[in-house]
């Protein structure tokens, strides 16, 4: 019996490679003055490199670009702010992610999630989507002091909604430390299909949240009211 599910948060629920578009764009926009020597397109393809779809910290990230493009008159911590305080104006959420959240919710599914990152950057981005409320525990590497694929992490939103690994589901993108890392602990993995990997091993594969609710059903065999 599925009791619970538990997110991931980046290329999961949020679109993070969208979201990473929209902000930069405007960053440019916001800073044209200074970084108009450099082609909007470079710009934003250099970032994209740089981030490594968020597993460089943006404080090298913008190090790298303003030594690359020779930008003057405006400092890498100020881009670096910018990014912090206006990233969550840019949050772009996947289709279907608040009609799945509700499903789950009213068919009496906890729900959780783990995400690796920064602690109050990323609960912004969960704030910006409009989803804190759906969830039972939060947990964020940076505040937690382990991160994924770490079991323990795993053990802990466990703990907190008080069940078992066997009753519970674990849906992220990346087929290690989201997949095979819940897996490990006894957990059903369900791969968020993402382009850069092929012929991952997962127990289901979803290109839609919406999706989600119809794997909970077929694992519990029964009915579930969808809204």
């Amino acid at each position: 019996m599925i009791k619970a599910v538990i997110f991931d948060l980046d290329g999961t629920l949020l679109n993070r490679d969208a979201s990473v578009k929209v902000f930069i764009e405007k960053q440019y926009m916001r800073f044209n003055k200074w970084i108009n020597h450099v082609p909007i397109e470079k710009y934003t393809t250099r970032f994209i490199e740089l981030d490594n779809r968020g597993y460089v910290w943006k404080d090298k990230v913008y190090q790298q670009l303003v030594g690359e493009f020779d930008i003057t008159g405006l400092t890498w911590e100020e881009l670096f702010q910018d990014y912090i305080s206006q990233f969550p104006e840019s949050c772009v959420p996947f289709p279907n992610l608040i009609s799945m959240l509700e499903t789950l919710r009213e068919n009496n599914i906890i729900l959780g999630m783990i995400t690796n990152g920064k602690g109050q950057f990323q609960m912004d981005n969960i704030k910006a989507l409009g989803i804190e409320k759906y969830f039972e525990t939060i947990l964020i590497s940076e505040w937690e002091g382990m991160k994924k694929p770490e079991s323990q992490i795993f053990q802990r939103a466990l703990d907190t909604l008080n069940v078992l690994p066997s009753e519970s589901i674990f849906i992220g993108d990346h087929p290690e430390n989201d997949v095979h890392a819940s897996q490990n602990i006894g957990m059903k993995g369900i791969w968020k299909k993402d382009y850069q990997w092929d012929n991952v091993k997962a127990d289901f594969i979803v290109e839609d949240l919406k999706e989600i609710p119809l794997i909970v059903e077929r694992l519990n065999n029964q009915s579930i009211k969808f809204y």
